[in-house]
């Protein structure tokens, strides 16, 4: 998958990582605590551990560089070394001792962080997402591993460090770090039905390309399936199977998510945002878009709007 493409699509729905604590531990321990968040990440810089959640079969073990995305989970739970074991907290400031005086050559080290996303996100991007997702550093290529890991390291170091401009570096390398667990996760699992898997069919990938670039067209199954040197047919069913839906459908739920972009973000009038998409009328565009998004344009500009303002 092209940086590009999950850059965009991370533009397009407001994806963001954020650091919200770690572990820095050795020897035998154990930690358990509940999610709230949609989707978790938990990244090991250093040593090794077990996680455990609801709704997954057994534990995974998680080593240097490994990723682990928790979709929809309730708890989360890890584990160290030999029974017994000591219990302990997450913390949530990184400038603490337990981190600061940390030890990479001895020290168990576990970042978590959430994944913030709007509900454009939640729409195209966590159906791609199984319950745990487990990013192997072991199983990517060099490169790959090699960018996870810098990244890691680099997130770690900038918590830490307690440097100037350093909440600004960490929320930058928390995004880079998401950016490229998703990118290698691609490239490793066999991806349910959805945006990732999508974005990663490079047989589908000229139609995609033509509705992506010109969204407001009236684009055509015969017209995309030629794009794609495919039968109508087989076009067809190839995009649902990957996409888990038809193509045009898919083509509503782009022009509506970039309506949300434009909706949230400036003040286009909404007759000119359907023109924009190629909606003949702001009556069938606004009908389009409460059958999507379940408002119509002006109640959703209105309240992401006033939940930006209330987000201290």
């Amino acid at each position: 998958m092209g940086a590009e493409w999950l850059s965009g699509v991370f533009d397009l729905v407001a994806v963001r990582g954020v650091l919200t604590g770690g572990i820095a531990a050795r020897g035998n321990w154990w930690s358990r605590g509940t999610i709230g968040d949609p989707v978790k990440f938990f990244a090991m810089v250093n040593g090794r551990a077990r996680l455990s959640t609801d709704g997954v079969d057994g534990a995974i073990d998680i080593g240097p560089g490994d990723v682990a995305i928790l979709n929809g989970r309730s708890w989360v739970a890890f584990e160290a070394g030999r029974a017994p074991r000591r219990e302990v907290r997450p913390e949530e400031d990184f400038s603490s001792a337990r981190f600061t005086g940390s030890d990479r050559a001895a020290d168990d080290i576990l970042l978590g962080g959430c994944v913030d996303l709007d509900e454009v996100g939640r729409t195209l991007l966590l159906g791609s997402l199984p319950p745990l997702a487990h990013v192997r550093a072991s199983d990517a290529s060099d490169g790959d591993s090699d960018r996870l890991y810098s990244c890691l390291v680099r997130l770690f170091d900038e918590a830490t460090a307690g440097r100037p401009g350093a909440a600004f570096a960490v929320r930058q390398y928390g995004q880079l770090l998401l950016l490229e667990v998703l990118r290698t996760y691609a490239g490793q699992a066999e991806l349910r039905p959805g945006l990732l898997r999508l974005l990663s069919d490079e047989r589908l990938r000229p139609a995609l390309d033509l509705m992506h670039a010109d969204p407001s067209r009236p684009w055509g199954l015969e017209e995309l399936a030629q794009s794609a040197a495919m039968s109508r047919t087989s076009f067809a069913e190839r995009f649902r199977e990957v996409a888990g839906l038809p193509p045009l459908t898919y083509l509503v739920r782009w022009r509506m998510a970039l309506a949300q972009r434009a909706l949230r973000d400036g003040d286009v009038r909404i007759g000119a945002l359907a023109a924009d998409l190629g909606y003949g009328s702001e009556s069938a565009f606004s009908t389009a878009f409460k059958r999507v998004v379940g408002e119509s344009p002006l109640r959703y500009r209105l309240r992401v709007r006033a939940e930006s303002v209330a987000i201290p």
